[in-house]
């Protein structure tokens, strides 16, 4: 829409300041046909009050995921996050920060992310972590990326347990390559990736608990992996259960990726989250990202720089090891605090919660008819199988305030093997209460 001062001697003054006849030659750039030639077919303007009224009964129509039994997990999950988190990052210090490029201004970001790393790394059992990725999802075609050039082979497989929406984001970095191998979903278990092992074979990327819950053999797949000089990237979308699970870089992992929103990120409309990378000091050059560390300044004081960064801004970008542009900053920041504020004893706390409510949710499921759970192991995230489809389930329970899970079917359209599997997650917020709305929903709509 043309704007223009409302006064014609400020428009006569602005147009010749600019040195221009009149308005239209302002838009001699622009297509006809591009043009907006009539005022938008809007509401007129409305008092502040009114649009906030209005604004408020538009979201009364939503279905939060705190405003009855959820069930949705999936890569994104429910937590608590305590209230001290959103009041530490809204600190000016922290909410005003940009990107360390100052390292003697830049002090506190600097440190914030040194210790990020070292949380990340801890977590992961590797040497050494970044300073964040946008997502899980970009983190893990960025460690394909990473795989390929540390071993100069091509071919990369990818379990058929990874969540659908990673493998798709790992298509899209490689394109229509034919030395990108997806297996099949694999519901019932580990699948056969370790038979498609080759000497050609840059990377397998294994996800652990998996889409579908089930917790991988990491030494297995490793062992596998680095007989034939391939590397094995493990993937975790629910870091609360590092709380519990033995880290990947003790089983063997070369680089560990994976979703950090479980901490300190609240769901959030889908976003925005942060992605971890981890990974062995041998690798640290082909690295993408940053990386903070410590070092001291003339005084011998100690201080923080930007070890390393490798992206296309800053080097030649034929010498990049990626394109993404940035960290996810306050994310990190908000997953650091969080995980500080537990320590070593709350997580593992916080992830025995969450495994004794899925216990709780799987006994359950177990006592109904027609209802066959496919994991043997999970932590917090199972898949059960239906007698019927699981979308026409999820449409109905939802209906009663129920958030059932999702099913296989909305993330793997087109393949009727997946239909009737419905995919849960508990966590701490899951209360009996929740667990038993769920089992009653499911009993009348599978009646």
């Amino acid at each position: 829409m043309r704007y223009l001062p409302h006064s014609e001697a400020d428009r006569a003054h602005m147009l010749a300041t600019i040195g221009v006849a009149d308005a239209e030659a302002l838009f001699a750039a622009v297509p006809p046909s591009a043009l907006q030639l009539h005022a938008l077919d809007l509401p007129r303007h409305s008092p502040e009050l009114s649009v906030e009224a209005h604004m408020r009964r538009l979201a009364q129509a939503n279905h939060a995921a705190g405003d009855g039994p959820f069930f949705l997990g999936a890569g994104a999950y429910r937590h608590h996050v305590p209230a001290s988190v959103d009041h530490l990052i809204q600190r000016s210090e922290w909410l005003t920060a940009y990107t360390p490029y100052q390292p003697e201004i830049s002090q506190g970001t600097l440190q914030m992310l040194f210790e990020f790393q070292t949380q990340v790394a801890h977590l992961t059992g590797m040497e050494v972590a970044n300073a964040s990725m946008y997502d899980g999802s970009t983190a893990t075609a960025e460690a394909v990326l990473m795989a390929k050039r540390i071993t100069r082979r091509n071919r990369v497989l990818l379990s058929g347990g990874l969540h659908p929406q990673y493998r798709d984001v790992v298509r899209s970095y490689l394109g229509e390559d034919e030395d990108l191998i997806c297996l099949s979903p694999s519901p019932e278990g580990q699948g056969d990736i370790l038979d498609r092992l080759d000497d050609r074979t840059a990377a397998i990327v294994i996800q652990t608990p998996d889409f579908f819950g089930h917790l991988r053999d990491l030494r297995r797949a490793a062992d596998a992996a680095h007989a034939i000089g391939a590397l094995l990237i493990v993937v975790v979308t629910e870091i609360v259960s590092l709380g519990l699970l033995e880290a990947p870089g003790a089983l063997g992992a070369d680089i560990v990726v994976a979703e950090g929103q479980s901490l300190g990120n609240a769901l959030n409309f889908g976003g925005p989250y942060v992605g971890l990378l981890a990974t062995r000091k041998s690798f640290v050059r082909q690295m993408p990202g940053r990386l903070c560390g410590e070092t001291v300044d003339a005084s011998g004081r100690r201080g923080f720089v930007l070890t390393l960064s490798t992206r296309e801004q800053h080097i030649r970008r034929e010498k990049a090891t990626s394109n993404i542009c940035t960290n996810s900053g306050l994310c990190a920041l908000a997953f650091s605090i969080h995980l500080s504020l537990l320590g070593e004893a709350g997580l593992v706390r916080l992830a025995r919660l969450n495994h004794e409510r899925a216990n709780t949710l799987a006994d359950g499921l177990a006592r109904l008819e027609g209802v066959r759970l496919l994991n043997g192991t999970f932590f917090n995230e199972m898949t059960i199988a239906l007698p019927v489809p699981a979308a026409e389930v999820v449409e109905a329970l939802a209906m009663r305030g129920i958030i059932a899970g999702l099913p296989v079917s909305r993330l793997l359209p087109g393949d009727p093997s997946v239909d009737n599997l419905l995919v849960l997650a508990a966590t701490e917020l899951t209360t009996d209460q929740d667990i038993s709305a769920l089992i009653e929903g499911l009993r009348e709509a599978l009646a």
